[in-house]
């Protein structure tokens, strides 16, 4: 925790250089905070601070409601005053011109630690499974109290946008051209990396439409193997498992882990819709997948002119409800099957099991996608009522550049905000008002935030400090985080990590692309000498080498690995050996090329 504190210190004083401002008085209320509340003064309420920051950068003033946790002198806090008066006046209202590099300072010291990766405590996780279990009974509720003249809206801009896409996928279930694939996590049955490919067990709604002897062996000549296949029903099914992964310090993610046989040909639908959205350049203007860069150059556009407003919903993922879903494929009985077949209908949430009303949590392929879709379907509800006309798919086209859904992060027009919100709870979705921006110059989408236009996105530690030469993961981590620090331009901060990385390894100075772990430097790379084939300059740099599990694979079960591989690549060197997702990583010193 001190070298935590020291390294919060070091940041403060470089902002404190950038606005000639003293932070000494900072850095004691840090100290003293901190001894009386641990962690959690830099985890959880310099946080809090940050978004009462935000709220008051987006209404223009600060209220009493604001940093009621910190002294108040002249109307705002006096930790980090010297910042804030460069931003408000005494009086606590916004000033015309506030100063940029200060507002990019008090979100530097106040968000620097809100993603640390630290278990949550045993009553945190508590408090996130219940909340869980309370936002299931709230998406039940909402299905109840949904009209239903919006759900006929929501099927009708469901064809108008994703009609073209639903049909093509549709038809490509009813001629079998799926082609599954086992995901990278975590399962329920605990099968992992290679033990997948000799899984037995499957459900009666996959077989229906999906039979054994077709997806989980290499030929039907293998049918007296497919003979042994556990066939689940309905009610024998199994759940899928709710656990909490590290987020912040304040509370869990949780994520459903899906069985083997529900991922394996949920990634086969994923696979379709991803290609089917790429083909339809209307829909891929609106839709992000895999590309979150057009969604941060539409939130500086919104924060430098104020066109455009960003959404951000609370607990996205467990709001969608399986009825939106089935809403939107009603009109695709293949696919509607497809989905329905791949969707696990039950969850195991601390040993209980429950039956879920939500279409899907995060840990299933289709989660994502699907609640994309939803989202996007109630935003042109929304720019409807807004408009007061029904939209055909050619009057879409004046959106292009306008809207955008990546995930649960929205952007739409300032002028239509106000419905496509109202819409949106209409359909039991939760605004996070902490993180919607459209009344002020603020905007904040896919990891970017931008205020009038200027760049003042955070550079966030992710791991606690190392404190020896083992710590591998530590050590990449803050090998990444000074890097991150110097592409700010805050080199000081930069130097004082380099000071601690020196007790542990001698990094060279490499390019952004070499594959050593090393420092980024605007002097270019070093050279310690040439290879002897390529002729090209190498490095005594260090490789980080990551420790994958035995897992060896053979018979049916390697055939079936062989067919199911997609691209021209081969496989890496031993796979049938070693696969899956490393346990651990080990810092190796090697030659490598620094750039």
């Amino acid at each position: 925790m001190k070298s935590l504190m020291l390294l919060w210190n070091e940041v403060a004083q470089e902002m404190g250089i950038w606005c000639q401002i003293s932070t000494i008085r900072d850095f004691k209320t840090v100290t003293e905070r901190v001894s009386h509340e641990g962690l959690s003064f830099l985890t959880i309420t310099l946080p809090r601070f940050c978004k009462d920051f935000e709220k008051s950068l987006e209404q223009g003033y600060v209220d009493n409601a604001s940093f009621l946790s910190f002294k108040k002198r002249r109307g705002f806090p006096t930790f980090l005053s010297g910042f804030l008066c460069r931003v408000f006046s005494d009086g606590g209202l916004l000033l015309h011109e506030p100063c940029i590099d200060s507002i990019q300072a008090v979100r530097q010291l106040t968000l620097m630690f809100s993603k640390i990766e630290i278990e949550c405590s045993e009553p945190r996780k508590l408090a996130a499974y219940s909340r869980f279990l309370e936002c299931e009974q709230g998406v039940r509720l909402s299905d109840k109290l949904l009209p239903q003249d919006m759900l006929e809206r929501f099927k009708r801009m469901g064809i108008v946008l994703l009609g073209q896409l639903f049909s093509s996928i549709d038809l490509a279930v009813y001629e079998g051209r799926l082609v599954p694939r086992h995901g990278p996590g975590a399962t329920a049955d605990r099968l992992v990396a290679n033990q997948k490919y000799s899984q037995t067990e499957w459900t009666q709604r996959l077989e229906n439409l999906f039979p054994s002897a077709e997806y989980l062996f290499p030929s039907h000549g293998n049918w007296r193997e497919a003979q042994r296949v556990d066939i689940l029903e309905p009610g024998a099914e199994r759940p899928v498992r709710v656990i909490t992964v590290p987020k912040t310090l304040e509370k869990p993610r949780l994520i459903a882990i899906e069985p083997t046989a529900m991922q394996y040909m949920q990634q086969a639908l994923l696979e379709l819709i991803v290609e089917g959205v790429q083909r339809d350049q209307l829909l891929y203007s609106f839709l992000g997948f895999d590309d979150q860069y057009s969604n941060q150059i539409m939130a500086q556009q919104g924060s430098s002119d104020g066109s455009l407003a960003t959404i951000d919903l609370s607990d996205a993922s467990d709001r969608v409800s399986n009825q939106h879903v089935r809403a939107l494929t009603c009109r695709y009985p293949w696919l509607s099957q497809a989905v329905d077949a791949t969707r696990s209908r039950k969850a195991d949430v601390l040993g209980k099991t429950i039956r879920l009303a939500k279409f899907a949590s995060m840990g299933s392929a289709l989660c994502f996608p699907f609640e994309a879709f939803t989202f996007l379907t109630c935003c042109f509800i929304g720019i409807e009522d807004a408009l007061n006309r029904r939209l055909s798919r050619q009057d879409l086209r004046d959106f292009v550049g306008r809207v955008r859904v990546y995930g649960d992060d929205i952007i739409v027009p300032i002028n239509t905000v106000s419905s496509v919100v109202r819409v949106l709870e209409t359909f039991g979705f939760k605004i996070n008002r902490n993180k919607s921006f459209w009344t002020g110059k603020f905007r904040e989408s896919c990891g970017m935030e931008y205020y009038a236009g200027h760049d003042v996105t955070t550079v966030r530690v992710r791991q606690p400090l190392p404190a020896r030469r083992t710590d591998s993961k530590e050590l990449v981590s803050t090998v990444a985080l000074r890097n991150n620090f110097f592409s700010h331009g805050m080199w000081r901060s930069a130097r004082y990590l380099d000071d601690i990385l020196d007790n542990f390894l001698k990094l060279p100075s490499v390019a952004s692309t070499s594959p050593s772990l090393g420092r980024y430097s605007f002097l270019g790379y070093d050279t310690h000498e040439m290879d002897k084939h390529l002729h090209s300059p190498l490095v005594r740099g260090y490789a980080v080498i990551p420790r994958i599990p035995k897992n060896p694979l053979n018979g049916l079960g390697a055939l079936l690995k062989f067919f199911l591989k997609r691209g021209d690549d081969p496989h890496t060197e031993g796979h049938l050996l070693r696969s899956g997702r490393p346990y651990a990583v080990d810092i190796k010193r090697k030659r490598m090329r620094p750039f």
